[in-house]
C-alpha cells in the first residue's frame, strides 16, 4: 500500500480470531490513538527486474522493447494482506530517449489503490561504456476503501463514525529519478511522486473528517553489480533501499549466481522484516520467468505462510539490433 493514511472508530475485521489478530499485527492498528497507518509504496523482492515501477530514467535502458509482469501474493494464510499486480513496458526510441508506460494495482486490507504513469527518459553517453539517464514519471492515482469488509464493534452498530468510504478518489503523480549505468553496474535514485495528497471522507453534513487518506514522499535508492566469478558463473549482488517519513527504514539486501546465463538462484534479507529465496529461468533469448518466496523474521511469521512472487518478462528484438554484449540487470 503506497503512502495511505486511515483514522477511524472502533472497528475490527470480519475473519477468524487468529487472522484477526495477525492482521492487527500486520497493519499496526493503534487502539490508544485509533490509527491505521501504512505509508509505504507496494514491495517487490525482485526489484532488479522491475526497475521501472520506481524509477523512470529506467525506461529504454535495455535498448530493446521490454515487457514486464508480476504478481505478488503477501503473508498467505492472512485474510486482507497485500496483494500487487504490476505491469510495465519500455523502450528506447531514437538515439537517446526512452518512454514506457507503469500499471500497478496494490490491494491490502479495506483498501484499493491503483496506479498508471506514462514515463520518459533521456540519456547521455558518458563514455564508450558509462551511460546517465535522467527520467520524469506523469499520471494518476485512483483509491478506493470499502466498508462492507469491515465488522462494526458491539457499541458501533449504526454509528455513521465507523464507516470508511472513497469511491475512486483521484490524484496527480509526478515523479523523478537518475540511473547510471555500465554493462555490469547500474546506480540509481528516484523519487516516484512528488505530491501529497490528503483525502478526506464525511458521513454527514458536518465537517468532521472521519477518514484521512494521505500519499506520502517515498525517496529510493538502488544499485547493483555483476562479478564474472569463472566463464559460467556470474555473482550478482543488489541493493535497494527505501525511505519514507513516518516507516521505518527498508533496505533489501540480495545475492543471485547466473549460470551460463540462463539459470539464476540466489536470497535476499529485508532488514528487519523478511528473508527470500529467489530463482530465474531464461527460458529463450526473449523469455525470462522469475519467483520468489519470502518468509517474516518478525513475530508476524506465525500467523502467515509466507509470502509468494512471480515475474514474466518478454523482450522484443531483431538479428539486426540484438545486442552485442549480455544485459545482466
Amino acid at each position: 500500500m503506497r503512502g495511505l493514511n486511515l483514522r477511524t472508530k472502533d472497528i475490527r475485521y470480519g475473519g477468524q480470531p487468529w487472522q484477526t489478530l495477525g492482521l492487527f499485527i500486520l497493519l499496526g492498528i493503534g487502539f490508544a490513538s485509533q490509527e491505521i497507518s501504512a505509508q509505504q509504496d507496494a514491495q517487490y523482492t525482485q526489484y532488479m527486474y522491475n526497475t521501472l515501477s520506481i524509477n523512470p530514467a529506467y525506461a529504454g535502458s535495455r535498448d530493446v522493447f521490454s515487457i514486464v509482469g508480476l504478481y505478488r501474493d503477501q503473508w498467505v494464510g492472512l485474510s486482507g494482506t497485500p496483494r500487487t499486480v504490476t505491469f510495465s513496458l519500455h523502450s528506447p526510441v531514437g538515439k537517446n530517449v526512452g518512454l514506457g508506460f507503469n500499471v500497478v494495482r496494490d490491494d491490502v486490507f479495506i483498501t484499493s489503490e491503483t496506479y498508471a504513469d506514462f514515463d520518459f527518459s533521456y540519456t547521455l553517453n558518458l563514455s564508450k561504456k558509462s551511460k546517465l539517464a535522467l527520467g520524469v514519471k506523469g499520471g494518476v492515482h485512483l483509491l478506493d476503501i470499502n466498508s462492507t469488509k469491515l465488522v462494526t464493534g458491539p457499541f458501533n452498530i449504526g454509528d455513521p463514525d465507523s464507516e470508511i468510504n472513497i469511491d475512486s478518489k483521484f490524484s496527480p503523480q509526478v515523479g523523478f529519478g537518475a540511473y547510471f549505468y555500465t554493462p555490469r553496474f547500474y546506480v540509481g535514485a528516484s523519487v516516484p511522486n512528488f505530491i501529497e495528497t490528503e483525502h478526506f471522507e464525511t458521513s454527514d453534513n458536518s465537517n468532521n473528517s472521519l477518514t484521512t487518506a494521505k500519499e506520502r514522499i517515498n525517496f529510493y535508492f538502488i544499485s547493483g553489480y555483476t562479478l564474472p566469478l569463472t566463464r559460467e558463473i556470474q555473482f550478482k549482488p543488489a541493493i535497494l533501499t527505501k525511505y519514507v517519513e513516518g516507516a521505518p527504514l527498508q533496505v533489501d539486501f540480495s545475492g543471485s549466481f547466473l549460470v551460463s546465463q540462463r539459470f539464476s538462484f540466489g536470497a535476499a534479507y529485508r532488514w528487519d522484516a523478511a528473508v527470500s529465496f529467489m530463482a530465474g529461468f531464461q527460458l529463450t533469448n526473449q523469455i525470462l520467468v522469475g519467483v520468489a518466496y519470502d518468509r517474516a523474521t518478525t513475530d508476524l511469521v506465525q500467523y502467515n505462510n509466507g509470502t509468494y512472487e512471480a515475474l514474466l518478462r518478454f523482450e522484443l528484438f531483431d538479428s539486426a539490433n540484438r545486442l552485442v554484449s549480455p544485459r545482466f540487470f
